[in-house]
């Protein structure tokens, strides 16, 4: 309960205005007008005041404000008091600073800037980390994962983290270290790639807190992580105002003496002028969260000239630009932005990991079962899996060194890499999961002579034999009103992509749409799911076309079968989600297609009678 203005003390009231669109993002910059010095001006603050919008049943808009508690001051005051103590402790030799750390699990590169500074910036404060990623395919990849890596290990540690979805830089294109110019695709397939991925990079937040409780990282209050797309800003900023606060202060000398372009011009096909301007984009972004305390950019060793790009920008707006009321101008070094980069991830041949390579690791089941993600770390070569251990677990340090003693005795068992393997696993897609698939492995490549038994894997206990007259029994969401259904997060949430026929698709009503796509096990709890206002729909009535990249979701309620087609994005997308971790993007392609490639979908047959599950691609 939010308590009366009232009853709080003046000094510990914060107010927080807030713009009246109903999709202005809380990234958006504001002004906040604080009252006493109840607040330091830190990272740590910098998304405590979110806002507030509450919609109308006419569907107006009306401003709330949010206040500050006590409590809030008080916690955070321990945070900042704990982070102080953690300082002293490492300048007297009794803690490792972050980047110590880092360095000490091999996720450190480079540093852009001085290697001194970022120690420092790690002792004396709570710095704001941040690395990005385009949805230029839709599923992260093995090589995403070290940066990521990074923010894990730093959200672990009370710093707060932000995951960056490229929605605006990828109709553009990095073109670091490429010949040609990406090949164009389709703005439906674009935004199926940001609704899969934005699913993935949440489900990857929610695993990388649990697989830290694992290993003894017990979340405090301290602890923050965001996800955030850049078309939240990059939709609204006039691009006037980029050329005046930013585009003012490059020079086209060192952006053409960069090597991506000089490979590009004189080994290459060219470049075009977005392509050129990507990096102008990319510290447009840093700028934006710089001033919500986001100091340290990650990123790949190849993103080296974009982040040192971005931080010469960034500090020049910061000189030459008025800042926002509530912080000073950066006079001193701590302050400043600052990048670091972690290794590439290769193959044995040195080639690099990546879709353009055509030898990813997907993260997503579909494009790469559990098995195969086992399997391919199970193959690690032996000279370099202690290196993968410390880069890719939460494994502590002397556990992989007595891991690499056992390996060393008898390398034929692969017990480094089994632990690697079961770790990484574990941390992509859960504890559950990893069990599962070790399990797996075990029964298919043990010894032969071997008797001994599996473990089973543990049940879910069963409903009383009460709960099978209910009408709710055979339902298989919560929101239908089936409370012993089975509990969907982030370690069990289904497949993402489905494709279903036009005909299963047009002129049906929404709840036979989410029995088709496999989110419910019947029309009946569709209904009834619809009914209680439990499912949504991407974007709104009268958004078909072009569709915005900020992932709105409208209730779905009860309309007339023919208002679907309001819903359909760009003529062949569907947005469909079920709670917190059901989501389906849905593909729609003619009867002919889907019968052509062999697919089927609960309605497709002419005996309805019989649902099967959505065939997912």
């Amino acid at each position: 309960m939010r308590p009366h203005l009232g009853t709080l003390p003046r000094a510990a009231r914060l107010r927080v205005p807030v713009a009246s669109p109903i999709r202005q993002s809380v990234w958006s910059v504001r002004n906040y007008v604080r009252t006493a010095e109840t607040l330091q001006k830190s990272a740590l603050l910098s998304n405590v005041g979110r806002p507030e919008l509450r919609i109308t049943a006419s569907g107006g808009v009306v401003e709330q404000t949010r206040w500050i508690t006590q409590q809030h001051i008080r916690r955070t005051k321990e945070a900042e008091k704990e982070w102080a103590e953690f300082a002293e402790e490492i300048k007297a030799g009794k803690r490792k600073n972050f980047a110590q750390h880092l360095e000490d699990r091999g996720l450190l590169h480079d540093v852009v800037g001085e290697r001194e500074l970022l120690h420092k910036v790690f002792t004396e404060k709570r710095a704001g980390m941040y690395a990005g990623v385009d949805p230029t395919a839709p599923s992260l990849h093995v090589g995403h994962m070290l940066p990521f890596m990074v923010l894990a290990w730093g959200y672990v540690w009370g710093l707060p983290v932000t995951w960056v979805l490229g929605g605006a830089t990828s109709r553009v294109g990095d073109p670091t270290g490429r010949l040609k110019g990406r090949e164009q695709v389709h703005s439906s397939v674009r935004k199926a790639n940001m609704a899969s991925m934005h699913m993935q990079l949440k489900k990857l937040g929610a695993s990388i807190e649990q697989y830290g409780k694992r290993h003894g990282y017990e979340k405090t209050w301290a602890w923050k992580r965001s996800l955030v797309n850049n078309n939240t800003w990059w939709n609204k900023v006039p691009f006037i105002e980029v050329l005046r606060d930013l585009g003012a202060h490059m020079r086209l000398g060192p952006m053409l003496g960069r090597e991506t372009v000089k490979n590009r011009l004189s080994k290459g096909d060219g470049m075009s002028f977005s392509e050129f301007s990507y990096p102008l984009l990319q510290a447009w972004d840093w700028w934006v969260l710089f001033k919500k305390g986001v100091q340290v950019q990650v990123g790949g060793t190849d993103q080296y000239g974009n982040i040192l790009f971005g931080m010469d920008s960034v500090k020049a707006i910061s000189k030459n630009t008025a800042m926002e009321q509530e912080r000073d101008p950066l006079e001193e070094d701590i302050d400043n932005p600052i990048g670091l980069t972690t290794p590439l991830l290769t193959a044995p041949n040195g080639e690099k990991f990546g879709k353009s390579a055509g030898n990813a690791i997907w993260l997503d089941k579909d494009m790469t079962s559990t098995f195969e993600l086992y399997q391919f770390f199970v193959r690690t070569p032996d000279d370099v899996v202690e290196r993968y251990l410390k880069m890719f677990t939460f494994l502590p340090l002397p556990e992989i060194a007595k891991l690499m003693e056992e390996q060393n005795k008898d390398p034929s068992k692969r017990v480094a890499q089994h632990a690697l393997a079961a770790e990484f696993v574990e941390l992509i897609h859960g504890k559950q999961e990893a069990d599962a698939v070790a399990l797996q492995h075990r029964q298919l490549f043990r010894s032969r002579s071997s008797t001994a038994e599996p473990t089973p894997l543990q049940k879910n206990s069963s409903p009383p034999a009460s709960h099978a007259q209910s009408p709710t029994s055979g339902f298989t969401n919560p929101q239908s009103g089936n409370q012993y259904a089975p509990q969907t997060n982030f370690t069990n949430m289904p497949s993402i992509q489905v494709t279903l026929p036009e005909s299963l698709v047009y002129g049906q009503n929404f709840h036979k749409i989410l029995w088709s796509a496999g989110l419910v096990t019947s029309k009946g709890e569709g209904h009834r799911i619809v009914s209680n206002k439990g499912a949504y729909v991407g974007s709104r009535p009268g958004d078909s076309g072009p569709m915005s990249d900020d992932l709105a979701f409208t209730p779905i309620l009860t309309w007339p079968a023919e208002k679907t087609k309001d819903f359909i994005v760009d003529g062949n997308i569907l947005f469909l989600k079920l709670g917190k971790w059901k989501f389906k993007t849905v593909k729609i392609v003619s009867d002919e297609e889907f019968k052509r490639l062999g697919l089927s979908a609960p309605g497709w047959e002419s005996d309805e009678s019989a649902p099967q599950p959505a065939t997912d691609n």
